[in-house]
């Protein structure tokens, strides 16, 4: 909100240059809290990719969080006003490889009621196929 009101005052001194700037900022801070939206969903649903993996089983709880958490990428990435999306597939690729880690850690403490390690389930699962399966849930 205080971002809007310095706008206005720089606007209305009829200071453009300045103004511009300060819609540029806005912009990035706006992108940057869609794609820490896009990467909290990413760690939920691979968190939930990796359990049913390593446990090689589902529940109706993670079915539903892994549903969720793809409705809300989905939903985030999109620019509702100007149409397109914010993250290309190779940048949705590279989020989910990044946030792989945290879920899996998180997946740990999680799956089999949290008797292994990080690196144990790590062993358990593929990382390409549950990231592959990830982008095509998000992608459908």
């Amino acid at each position: 909100m205080e971002e809007l009101l310095e706008l206005k005052d720089l606007l209305l001194a009829g200071n453009i240059p300045d103004a511009l700037v300060l819609v540029e900022e806005m912009t990035e801070m706006s992108k940057d809290d869609k794609l820490n939206k896009i990467f909290s969903f990413a760690k939920i649903l691979l968190l939930h990719l990796i359990k049913q993996a390593a446990e090689k089983r589902t529940t109706r709880s993670w079915d539903l969080s892994i549903a969720n958490a793809v409705k809300e990428i989905q939903r985030t990435n999109k620019r509702r006003k100007t149409g397109g999306i914010y993250l290309t597939e190779e940048e949705l690729r590279e989020t989910l490889e990044d946030a792989y880690e945290l879920a899996l850690r998180a997946a740990a403490k999680e799956a089999f009621e949290g008797k292994y390690e990080a690196e144990e389930i790590a062993a358990m699962v593929n990382e390409t196929e549950i990231i592959n399966q990830a982008m095509e849930l998000i992608l459908e």
